[in-house]
């Protein structure tokens, strides 16, 4: 299937599942593998060469009729078959799947346990891009509302490009970005590897002063139904003009212009966790109404149980640390 079938039967799948993600991660030196596991499924899936044991990772996926014991089954024999064909200590995956008893007890039935670590956002905002711009204006918290239009009182404009000068730039004020906020941000070799990979469906928005000062920077990347706010960064100026608020609505606006049906805002802090890495944008993007899905964690299926234990340790150890 190409990536429009897998679309139509998957509505669900995003960019982490499109060939854009494939191409990316093999300009980064990994190896990808694509199955559709004889018409019952689809997954994209990357061989990671850590220090601590080689494995397979499926983020967003992967995808198939859940609710087909015998679809799920044919897809997870594959898949452990590709795992040890490469060598992997183990598969890790994040299923597009809400999280419930059900689903976890479908994972757990299937020899996968939970994962020390997270696999793309797993708690995340979801705005409705069919709605009118008036109703999703309305769905806005009062504050955001406000802050929105006051934007357009100061002058606040937002542009976009998806120009190499761009990329290097966002870079550079993600850098410092991150040495304010305690998260660690891509280097720039990954940064140019998305705007090679996913050309056409990769843009950065910049939101800017009257007098042209960056406030604010968000990269969009584009997959499916779905446009992923994937990352961002800030200038201090930031911190009393609402130049986030401006380029979120107007990435709305465009993606909804464009066709698309759905705004994943990428990653919020899970309930009660107030020194989660993301516990600083949840009330930020919690703001512009959609509805909040908390997907299963992800989990991991063990090919090699002595190297799997060494990778446990280190990945529990690193996410304490990160406060992810």
């Amino acid at each position: 299937m190409n990536f429009d079938e897998v679309v139509k039967k998957y509505p669900e799948a995003n960019f982490l599942q499109s060939p854009g993600y494939g191409k990316m991660n093999e300009l980064l030196g990994d190896k990808v593998i694509t199955s559709d596991f004889g018409g019952v499924g689809h997954a994209l899936m990357i061989v990671r060469n850590a220090k601590r044991g080689r494995y397979l990772e499926i983020p967003c996926g992967p995808l198939t009729d859940w609710s087909s014991k015998k679809s799920v089954n044919a897809v997870f024999d594959e898949i452990k078959k590709v795992g040890k064909a490469e060598k992997c200590v183990f598969v890790r995956i994040r299923p597009q799947l809400e999280n419930s008893e059900k689903n976890l007890k479908l994972l757990s039935d299937l020899g996968l346990k939970k994962s020390p670590m997270h696999l793309a956002a797993e708690h995340t905002v979801m705005l409705d891009l069919k709605k009118s711009e008036d109703e999703l204006l309305a769905d806005m918290r009062r504050q955001t509302r406000y802050e929105v239009r006051r934007a357009e009182r100061f002058g606040i404009t937002v542009e976009k490009s998806d120009s190499e000068e761009i990329f290097k730039e966002f870079h550079k004020i993600q850098v410092a970005t991150a040495k304010r906020q305690g998260f660690v941000p891509p280097n720039l070799k990954t940064l140019l590897a998305e705007k090679e990979a996913f050309k056409g469906n990769i843009v950065i928005y910049v939101a800017k002063t009257e007098d042209k000062k960056p406030i604010a920077y968000g990269m969009v990347i584009k997959g499916g139904k779905e446009g992923d706010y994937y990352e961002a960064a800030s200038t201090d100026l930031n911190r009393k003009l609402p130049g986030a608020y401006a380029l979120l609505w107007q990435a709305m606006r465009d993606l909804k212009a464009e066709g698309y049906e759905r705004f994943n805002l990428w990653g919020i802090a899970p309930p009660n966790q107030p020194n989660h890495r993301y516990a600083g944008v949840t009330t930020f993007k919690t703001g512009f109404g959609g509805e909040v899905i908390e997907y299963v964690p992800a989990h991991d299926l063990v090919l090699s149980k002595v190297g799997y234990l060494k990778d446990y340790v280190v990945e529990a150890i690193r996410k304490k640390k990160r406060h992810l």
